[in-house]
């Protein structure tokens, strides 16, 4: 299955981006969606796995879940919108790793792409960074990768000018 990963649209979708997750199966998306209607147009292009992050309205918060677990194949996944990165994990996500025991942790939040590997928990920790045009980044980034079995692999990084 092939995954096309993006976070911090803060309410912006453009061509840019469908045309980078076209080969995509499915879109997950990492928090701060913006409205309801990015994440319908979203939705329409492809199939989507959201949670909702911090800037997000009640209307969002009402549709998408605050955690999401779930597997693709022998992949465990698991997404929250404000999560930290290995070693600096937010207090509230440690508690989720331990009982979830995810393969692949997703975060978004600070706008920065990391992929990292987390040896203490033995998962693959990925923030796709900011999709949108709003917060302090100067580049646009997502990412999208491949999950066969229990291999994650083929990841490719999108990059943009965020203005």
């Amino acid at each position: 299955m092939k995954i096309g990963l993006l976070s911090d649209t803060h309410g912006h979708w453009d061509d840019n981006l469908a045309k980078f997750f076209e080969p995509c199966d499915e879109l997950w998306h990492a928090g701060d969606i913006g409205n309801i209607g990015t994440a319908d147009r979203m939705a329409a292009f492809k199939p989507l796995r959201a949670v909702y992050g911090n800037i997000d309205d009640g209307t969002v918060r009402r549709t998408y879940p605050e955690v999401l677990s779930f597997t693709v194949d022998s992949v465990k996944v698991l997404i929250k919108h404000i999560g930290g990165y290995p070693n600096r994990y937010d207090r509230t996500v440690v508690p989720l790793i331990i009982s979830e025991k995810p393969t692949l942790f997703i975060s978004g939040h600070s706008h920065i792409l990391k992929v990292m590997f987390d040896k203490k928990y033995n998962m693959l920790h990925i923030n796709p960074g900011a999709a949108g045009i709003s917060g302090f980044h100067n580049v646009r980034t997502a990412v999208r990768f491949t999950i066969e079995g229990d291999k994650i692999s083929d990841l490719e990084v999108w990059e943009m000018p965020r203005r």
